[in-house]
């Protein structure tokens, strides 16, 4: 279990990637939600794709195991992301704005998505 782990640590350089383009690139030229829903889409397909790759070459031995990986990998993302957003002097006001669905923000779609991802990769490689 522990190649999932490390296989986990890319993402987070893929998340700081993204979150990079959005500032220097797409940000100026839409409104701040926007910009925050489109980088939540594009890290969820990021992910999608990691996920595919990462599951190929190390196929888990069951789909029970994919979504266990995919726990993990949303567990250490969300530790990640609070701990450093709280290093940051965010408030877990502004962290769990992030998560406000009925605000228009999409955040709550990439940990759900970290758990599914393995396993439909998983379910998709096996075909």
């Amino acid at each position: 279990m522990i190649k999932y782990i490390l296989c986990w640590i890319p993402l987070v350089a893929i998340a700081i990637l993204n979150g990079t383009v959005r500032e220097l690139w797409y940000k100026k030229n839409v409104n701040e939600l926007n910009a925050n829903q489109i980088s939540t889409l594009s890290l969820i397909v990021l992910i999608g794709i990691y996920s595919y790759f990462m599951i190929k070459l190390f196929p888990p031995n069951s789909a029970k195991q994919a979504l266990i990986i995919g726990f993990i990998w949303a567990i250490l993302t969300l530790i990640f992301e609070f701990s450093f957003g709280l290093f940051r002097g965010n408030s877990w006001k502004q962290l769990f704005y992030a998560y406000n669905f009925m605000e228009g923000q999409l955040w709550i779609l990439v940990p759900i998505w970290l758990i599914v991802a393995p396993y439909l990769a998983f379910k998709i490689i096996l075909k």
